[in-house]
């Protein structure tokens, strides 16, 4: 397996493997399918804000991608990302999303960050094992914010500390 930032060419890949997690879970809060040129746009929007968009290859086929942006647009948030991965349907479960969270970190460092934060559907539980088994601790719980398949959704927000927290992080959830 290979990391690497993604270029043009990986785009159709990169949306077939959003698209497939977009129709078959709720890890993505959306109803609408995208396009490769969507796709395409969002990247060279991460890449005029510095951010990356990484991803992992085995052979000539991208296993996932990864990548993180803002939390909030405002200055105060300056320090605090937010992350996601998304695995092609064969490859989960053989460590590629851990490779791909391990290089977005290397690179949130690199940028000065100091959290990085992810937001997970409650009923995911792959994917709450998941980050917390690389470190992320469980700090909010938003009960019915999201919409899909014809139910409300509850979201849980995980923290990750890029530099260690600046004060006593005793009482969260």
């Amino acid at each position: 397996m290979r990391i690497r930032d993604a270029v043009q060419e990986d785009f159709a890949e990169i949306t077939a493997i959003y698209n497939e997690v977009l129709t078959n879970s709720t890890a993505i809060y959306n109803d609408h399918p995208t396009t490769s040129e969507e796709r395409i746009a969002w990247w060279k929007t991460r890449q005029q804000q510095g951010y990356p968009v990484l991803v992992a290859t085995h052979g000539d086929s991208i296993a996932g991608f990864g990548t993180f942006g803002d939390f909030r647009p405002w200055p105060g948030y300056r320090f605090t990302v937010e992350g996601t991965i998304h695995i092609h349907s064969s490859a989960r479960g053989q460590g590629v999303g851990t490779e791909l969270l391990k290089a977005l970190i290397v690179r949130a460092h690199a940028l000065g960050k100091h959290t990085l934060i992810a937001g997970v559907d409650s009923e995911n539980a792959a994917s709450l094992r998941f980050l917390e088994r690389l470190g992320f601790e469980r700090v909010g719980y938003l009960r019915e914010v999201g919409y899909k398949f014809d139910r409300f959704l509850d979201l849980v927000f995980l923290q990750y500390w890029i530099t260690p927290p600046s004060k006593d992080t005793t009482g969260r959830l």
